[in-house]
């Protein structure tokens, strides 16, 4: 099954990825679950969940509540005790 192609539903989705910091894939599955669950199939219903969840994610951003899903900048980041840790080839 091909996925939707609509403008404005790749860039709600590609937002709340960026927002949330997952992958773009795994943010349209969000929006596709909850739609799933709430019985909608059509673009518009989609486009409104994932506006609802863009705006629900920025405002648990600004409030300092999204530090449940750890971002990925802090994944990446070394922790003390690897700091000094290289591979050999």
């Amino acid at each position: 099954m091909a996925g939707l192609q609509d403008h404005d539903y790749l860039r709600l989705c590609a937002e709340l990825a960026s927002c949330l910091g997952i992958s773009q894939s795994a943010a349209r599955r969000r929006v596709e679950m909850a739609a799933a669950q709430e019985g909608l199939r059509d673009v518009e219903a989609r486009k409104r969940i994932a506006r609802q969840l863009l705006e629900v994610s920025r405002s648990e951003q600004e409030s300092g509540e999204a530090s449940s899903p750890p971002r990925l900048d802090a994944l990446l980041a070394a922790q003390p005790e690897d700091e000094n840790f290289m591979l050999e080839d």
